[in-house]
């Protein structure tokens, strides 16, 4: 007969193996970090950059299934439960997409365009500035000085 022990073991590596166990525990962690979100103070209001990019990172994690960590996402950084609407965040981008890559997330997008224009640029990079510490607004890229930028024109199908 089976221990209590060799019970627990086999049912451990039983849930390991099918993966229900990483997801039982991000789960838990999910539901630690809600139930301290409920009782926390209030979230100060996050700069609208700042929603522009968290939003950008839940699309993604939603699109990965990492849905207990867009919950702990959306938690600390108190984004509404509801995410923005995808032409909403095109817009406000200023992102025209072609067929392929409207089945992607706009991260995806953004980092395959950010790629193709960085081989094809001389020195230099993408780069921002900050207001101070690491919790400030986001400010601007560095060369971006024109009050009207151009649309960034995106290519899908490659991941």
């Amino acid at each position: 007969m089976a221990s209590r022990q060799d019970l627990k073991e086999v049912l451990k590596e039983s849930l390991e193996n099918r993966g229900a166990l990483s997801e039982i525990k991000a789960r838990i962690r999910a539901e630690v970090f809600s139930a301290l979100d409920d009782q926390a103070e209030p979230k100060p209001q996050i700069s609208n950059e700042n929603v522009l990019i968290f939003e950008l990172i839940r699309e993604f994690l939603d699109y990965n299934l990492c849905k207990y960590t867009s919950t702990v996402l959306v938690s600390e950084t108190g984004l509404p439960k509801a995410p923005l609407d995808r032409e909403f965040l095109r817009n406000e981008l200023n992102i025209v997409e072609d067929a392929p890559s409207k089945s992607v997330p706009l991260l995806y997008s953004l980092v395959s365009n950010y790629k193709d224009s960085n081989a094809s640029r001389q020195a230099g990079g993408l780069t921002f500035q900050a207001n101070g510490s690491k919790n400030q607004n986001f400010t601007k890229f560095k060369g971006d000085e024109s009050p009207n930028p151009e649309a960034v024109i995106v290519k899908g199908g490659r991941l």
